[in-house]
């Protein structure tokens, strides 16, 4: 099986297209691009109850944590006009790969 490219990267500002949280903005901290999903901060929070475990942890604890969504509904922001735009690649002289983005033209 092929690896998949995503043209969003782990630290790239995002906004959320669609879904409960649409309209937000947040840093990608993951990207699982064999299930084209990101984790972006404090979008797609879900709170998870642990059990005690052991004999020193004696009650239970509510964790909140930003739950993997699909990379379609998040667009990359770009950094000049602040805006969501769509991502390019520009090939540079000295031969290697640049990522651009395509609202403003200018390297992301």
């Amino acid at each position: 099986m092929t690896q998949v490219k995503l043209k969003i990267k782990k630290g790239d500002t995002v906004k959320v297209l669609s879904g409960k949280d649409k309209g937000k903005t947040g840093k990608v901290l993951r990207v699982l691009p064999d299930d084209h999903k990101v984790v972006v901060e404090n979008v797609n929070v879900h709170t998870k109850y642990e059990r005690p475990r052991g004999t020193r942890q004696r009650v239970s604890q509510k964790v909140s944590f930003a739950s993997p969504m699909s990379s379609s509904k998040v667009m990359l922001i770009d950094p000049s006009s602040g805006k969501p735009t769509r991502v390019g690649y520009e090939i540079l002289e000295n031969g290697t790969k640049q990522r651009i983005a395509k609202k403003s033209g200018k390297a992301v």
